[in-house]
């Protein structure tokens, strides 16, 4: 369960058309936080990076004032990655510790996300670190109602981004809040004014990497237990998804879990949004830590120790239009038989 050292994160940024990513994307192109970043787009012009620019190293990649490597996806997503990784194991590109990639406004970013995941060649480069969401502060919940991949790019989400802040009027940013809340209680949620953000939280902490995700853990599976205390009322801008949170009390037996899992994407992967889960496993020192996009699932890690005194299991779930109550059961029903 252990991963290479030298693995590069990979931040994935989505939103739906018009939500401001791409102005988002901008001003993190100019913070010096983001300076040891490569970043993948679809077309320069897109983002405005003429005040940026220092030097075109060739037609795919510019190197801009920050340290930022830009370079435009001109195959497709596997390509890019493998070329980047190459050319910068022979010198050719500066040493980027970091690789951020902006879809496009109408994408369902888990394919995306199943690449960084299961291609055999860039799993031991590459390792899915933060997926950020931008929603847009105007006309998100509007969104949310009339288009799908709207929901489920929020679904999805680690952080959630509420853009034009400054745009729109509270009683609206509050009625986003809730209905993203609903989405997705797990997810931190930001904003932006003028397109700004604080690039720190967005960007510095990699998911649930390094000495900070023994807190993110705690904070994401805080929020799952409210959602499992308080079941959440799905409405007209939830499409169906619903999230809940699973408490197993008894350790869990690490192969009977897998089955279960295993069993569950395979039948009802397209609705099983997202997945995190921390477990106490029989015989394990440590608790692990599950995730899961649809079929993609995270390779496990281990926390240095529980979050909570009680050492339960949780798994928090976003999932569409799945019986919660049939998920527990079937869930409880392989531990039986694991034990």
């Amino acid at each position: 369960m252990t991963r290479d050292p030298d693995s590069t994160p990979v931040i994935v940024l989505t939103g739906f058309l018009g939500s401001g990513k791409t102005t988002l994307l901008r001003h993190l192109l100019a913070a010096p936080q983001f300076a040891d970043t490569a970043v993948l787009i679809n077309e320069f012009g897109e983002i405005g990076l003429d005040h940026l620019l220092v030097d075109a190293l060739d037609d795919d990649i510019v190197l801009l004032q920050s340290g930022c490597i830009c370079c435009t996806i001109r195959d497709d997503l596997k390509t890019a990655m493998r070329g980047l990784y190459d050319r910068r194991a022979r010198g050719e590109v500066p040493n980027f510790r970091r690789l951020a990639i902006e879809t496009t406004g109408l994408a369902d970013p888990t394919p995306v996300l199943s690449t960084i995941l299961h291609d055999p060649v860039l799993r031991h480069h590459f390792h899915l670190g933060t997926i950020v969401t931008t929603v847009d502060g105007v006309t998100g919940l509007a969104d949310l109602d009339a288009h799908p991949e709207t929901a489920k790019q929020a679904a999805v989400a680690d952080r959630l981004v509420i853009t034009k802040r400054d745009l729109a009027k509270p009683a609206t940013v509050d009625a986003l809040r809730a209905a993203l809340r609903r989405l997705n209680p797990a997810a931190s949620q930001l904003e932006t004014i003028d397109g700004v953000a604080d690039a720190d939280l967005l960007l510095a902490q990699d998911g649930i990497d390094a000495a900070t995700r023994d807190e993110t853990v705690r904070r994401w599976l805080e929020h799952g237990d409210h959602a499992h205390a308080a079941p959440l009322d799905r409405n007209r801008h939830d499409r169906g998804i619903s999230a809940c949170c699973l408490v197993l009390e008894r350790p869990i037996a690490w192969a009977a879990f897998g089955i279960w899992l295993t069993m569950l994407l395979n039948r009802h992967g397209s609705d099983v949004l997202r997945l995190k889960a921390i477990l106490t496993v029989e015989g394990a020192d440590s608790p692990v830590v599950v995730q899961a996009v649809q079929h993609a699932v995270y390779p496990p890690t281990h926390l240095a120790c529980w979050p909570f005194a009680d050492r339960f299991s949780r798994l928090v779930l976003i999932t569409r239009s799945l019986d919660q109550a049939a998920l527990r059961l079937s869930l409880e029903r392989f531990q039986a038989l694991g034990g």
